[in-house]
């Protein structure tokens, strides 16, 4: 089997092409655009111009993606498109694309969850067996998920505010670092006093599994606001979010292992998905929890854990291959719920105590 991946849900423009074969899976090309360039300015992405970069951009990936892995048009047995979460504007240039080529071809369609090609990374990259324990963390999402099988998903907690890689970019903006925020706050505190700087760790200690960041922030505008910052502060403030927002994850995180052990003996893995499961000291202080757990720890390589097109054609590849097939009238969805069950509680409805 297989199947043209395209992504647009954010601010990459993404194209791929992975096929199922008997030896596994395998990424015959996997196509990505950033859009750092147009978003530095303004510290953070601009939905209209993200989606015009897509409308610019999408076509010529495409193209790529197809001449890279040697594969025609009608050769593909499936298209499949990130459909939501995510800006609205690149969601419809996405699927429309998608149903487009799939209508063109007489190829089935899948709208894709964007947080099911995170989800699912794993058992691209790594041969994951369900069911596992998925802490996805990235600029838009954290949550913590049990995957027990596609498109089975319980939520056990989520942030009641802001996700960490918004912390990553704002406080980066404080300090003056700029965009994106995450590898810029990880390069400057590898040169700095993790301990210097006492930033809060909000709900940390607490039951559950949900998150807050937002605290955070505030905290780093306040002592930015006491005056200007030399080089050694900059690296010393930086460490010292790096350390608050790995703590605040490791601690929520340890409750969901918890309960996810007592609850699924036969879990095989504790996973790290999203952009900010590319950061080293996380993905190491989560590597101990899954070892001292009894838990196999899974991280994708760092180009598969930020947005690509690679995950969202192997979640094609998954649900068709379970006869699962959308329809040519299937809506984007800005807000797209894995655990549709936790969709409208302020927290994922679980202790892990």
């Amino acid at each position: 089997m297989i199947v043209l991946g395209i992504e647009t849900s954010c601010d990459e423009t993404a194209a791929a092409i992975v096929a199922a074969t008997p030896q596994g899976p395998r990424i015959l090309s996997n196509q990505l655009r950033a859009q750092f360039a147009e978003h530095a300015p303004f510290g953070g992405v601009v939905p209209e111009i993200a989606a015009r970069a897509h409308l610019d951009h999408l076509d010529a990936l495409i193209d790529r993606a197809l001449a890279e892995a040697n594969v025609a048009l009608a050769e593909i047995d499936g298209v499949a498109a990130t459909a939501g979460p995510g800006l609205i504007g690149g969601l419809i240039v996405g699927t429309m694309m998608g149903k487009g080529i799939a209508w063109g071809t007489g190829k089935p369609f899948v709208a894709v969850n964007h947080l099911e090609g995170h989800a699912l990374t794993p058992r691209l990259t790594d041969r994951v067996d369900f069911p596992y324990l998925v802490l996805l963390v990235s600029g838009g999402h954290c949550q913590l998920l049990v995957c027990a099988g596609v498109g089975l998903y319980t939520r056990l907690g989520t942030t009641l505010d802001d996700s960490p890689g918004e912390a990553f970019d704002k406080t980066a903006k404080l300090i003056g670092l700029g965009y994106p925020g995450g590898p810029a706050i990880e390069h400057a505190a590898s040169e700095g006093d993790p301990h210097r700087f006492v930033l809060p760790r909000p709900l940390k200690g607490r039951p559950g599994c949900d998150f807050s960041f937002s605290g955070l922030k505030t905290a780093v505008s306040r002592l930015v606001a006491v005056g200007g910052l030399d080089t050694r502060d900059t690296a010393d403030l930086a460490a010292s979010v790096q350390l608050a927002i790995c703590d605040a994850l490791i601690d929520r995180t340890a409750n969901a292992v918890d309960w996810f052990c007592r609850h699924h003996p036969e879990g095989t893995a504790l996973v790290a998905a999203g952009g900010v499961a590319a950061n080293d000291q996380l993905r190491s202080r989560l590597a101990a929890l899954a070892k001292a757990a009894g838990l196999r720890f899974v991280a994708p390589p760092p180009t598969m854990c930020t947005d690509n097109a690679a995950m969202i054609a192997w979640v094609g590849i998954e649900r068709l291959r379970l006869g699962l097939v959308d329809h040519l009238d299937a809506a984007p969805h800005p807000r797209w719920p894995l655990d549709t069950c936790a969709a409208a509680a302020r927290s994922g409805g679980y202790t892990a105590a």
